[in-house]
């Protein structure tokens, strides 16, 4: 068949191209310190503001993007980004930090909504074997965002090494995130998207509001989401050492925005080679999920051991920060360890979307999901930031971000090796469909 609007390909590539529009624009921004401000004050605690509000929101977020619907939940999630990115450029000329941190607030509750409706796409409506490749497609199509936003900001700041970012990279930034919302307007309802032989995305009719709300609720009951909440909260966390720390309080601006075009350029390619990993044919899922769960671990490990020799060298801000073009060589170094974070990021990311997604096919179920993950994640990236705020040293930044990924293994391993090869729902369908036949057979017989 051709092309069709309706088909799941087509509806997380645009998923994909909301996110690129406006988190991924979003994180150019965060990604350099301060959010591109000198005084980096105002924006951490913007950043603790809008995760603890994400954490709240995003809880309950499955419930609202199963009443509402995703195509509206990710209009109304997109609008807030340019508002935020606005604050900034206001902070340019009035230093109203209220409003920033005001603005970082109701990010946190669009965001919430916004990545919820998100993942219930990405994770629902691809098939089991092909779960892994529609995550590395949005993640790369989402992360190109970023490094869009990274290119943009080091070409129209490149004379300026130092100070704010200019009022002309704000306005780009907005009109970009604008287009966010523009493009959630054309998705279709989840009832209406079908595969190419023409079997309809699974979507639970949606239950009253207190039923809903149960659900959600009883999430923080289900062994397998406790298990795997070390492996959320440890996700988001070492942006504010990674953006605020490692990349913000080292180096200049200009050299902080070309960091961040190889910085995201490594999380897409991070992201789809990780997700060939948990597609691989010929493996079980549960084989899949081992042989992830050793490659990551692995690679963090040697990463933020990496880190940790490069944090020793310095103690405090750079009074005057590094710049690509006076290091020489000796930029080569903590470029590709920046390049490693990234890429780690990725591919943490990828696993725990394709973790959740090995429990259901259904929409419904996968939103409220998401919503957890969303707001756990969250959770633990706002004391990330808080922390960051407070001035904590800045290796003791690093090792609590490495502890908790190591902390996150031994709960991931316990759910990797209890993942079958369908989801739940599948399982049981398939069982009553063999009965049939089953049953069938005997008639037939007699």
């Amino acid at each position: 068949m051709g092309f069709r609007w309706n088909s799941p390909l087509a509806q997380v590539i645009a998923v994909g191209f909301v996110l690129f529009c406006c988190s991924g624009i979003f994180n150019a921004l965060g990604s350099l310190g301060g959010g591109g401000q000198v005084d980096s004050d105002v924006d951490e605690n913007a950043n603790a503001a809008l995760n603890a509000c994400f954490s709240v929101v995003g809880v309950l977020a499955g419930a609202v993007v199963n009443k509402i619907g995703p195509k509206w939940s990710m209009v109304i999630g997109a609008l807030m980004y340019p508002l935020y990115a606005s604050s900034l450029l206001t902070y340019n000329h009035v230093q109203a930090g209220g409003f920033t941190i005001t603005a970082g607030a109701l990010l946190g509750c669009g965001a919430g909504i916004l990545w919820t409706a998100q993942g219930s796409i990405m994770m629902a409506y691809p098939r089991e074997e092909d779960k892994g490749k529609y995550i590395g497609y949005f993640w790369a199509i989402f992360n190109t965002g970023s490094v869009l936003g990274s290119a943009i900001a080091f070409a129209l700041n490149y004379g300026a090494p130092q100070g704010n970012l200019g009022d002309p990279t704000y306005a780009v930034f907005i009109a970009i995130m604008m287009c966010g919302s523009l493009i959630a307007l054309t998705l279709v309802k989840p009832q209406n998207v079908t595969h190419d032989n023409g079997d309809h995305i699974k979507v639970q009719p949606y239950p009253h509001w207190k039923t809903e709300l149960v659900a959600v609720l009883k999430l923080f009951l289900d062994w397998r989401m406790l298990f795997l909440t070390p492996m959320f909260v440890s996700s988001n966390w070492f942006y504010a050492y990674q953006w605020g720390t490692f990349n913000g309080a080292h180096f200049n601006k200009r050299t902080q925005s070309l960091n961040n075009i190889f910085y995201w350029g490594s999380q897409i390619f991070g992201s789809y080679s990780f997700a060939a990993i948990l597609d691989k044919k010929g493996l079980t899922r549960r084989k899949r999920a081992l042989l992830g769960l050793a490659v990551i671990t692995v690679a963090f490990s040697a990463t933020w051991i990496g880190g940790i020799f490069f944090q020793k060298q310095y103690t405090e801000v750079l009074k005057e920060p590094f710049d690509f073009k006076s290091m020489g060589t000796s930029y080569a170094g903590p470029l590709i360890l920046y390049m490693l974070y990234g890429l780690n990021d990725a591919a943490w990311q990828t696993y725990c979307y394709w973790f959740m997604g090995t429990l259901s096919n259904d929409a419904t179920v996968l939103s409220r999901y998401a919503g957890y993950y969303k707001g756990v994640q969250s959770a633990g990236g706002a004391i990330a930031w808080r922390i960051n705020a407070l001035k904590v040293p800045f290796m003791t930044q690093l090792i609590i971000c490495f502890a908790l990924l190591i902390a996150s293994v031994p709960g991931a391993l316990f759910f990797a090796l209890r993942i079958t090869d369908r989801s739940e729902e599948d399982q049981d369908s398939h069982a009553v469909e063999d009965n049939k036949i089953e049953v069938e057979m005997q008639d037939a017989k007699v």
